[in-house]
């Protein structure tokens, strides 16, 4: 068996009865695990530039940088060990906070007046 397959299963527990995701594991896109393999045995520090946000991050990324997609421009990202079994989108914000209109308002008022 392999590491996400059903060895994470007790004898007494039949696989109808787990989540999905845990009998059929994580999702990687292949397109993209068939270019962090290529990484992986070349050793290169590359970076791999993907559109692929909903891909689960495996032990085998540590220490790879991915452009991800924010759906304007690529965001790098560098992956460490705290990261797997996370997406790579969660990574790349597709948005821009800039501030809440009432804390410009408040700026206003405290700010000190000329003498």
């Amino acid at each position: 068996m392999n590491f996400y397959g059903s060895e994470l299963l007790t004898p007494n527990v039949k696989e109808s009865d787990v989540a999905r995701s845990i009998r059929k594991g994580p999702f990687v896109d292949p397109h993209l695990m068939k270019k962090v393999d290529e990484a992986v045995r070349t050793k290169s520090r590359k970076v791999i530039k993907t559109w692929s946000r909903r891909s689960t991050i495996l032990p085998e990324m540590i220490g790879q940088t991915f452009a991800v997609h924010n759906g304007k421009k690529f965001i790098p990202v560098f992956v460490t060990e705290n990261m797997v079994g996370n997406k790579l989108g969660e990574f790349s914000p597709t948005r821009t906070f800039f501030s809440h209109s009432g804390d410009r308002k408040t700026k206003l008022k405290t700010a000190p007046k000329p003498a």
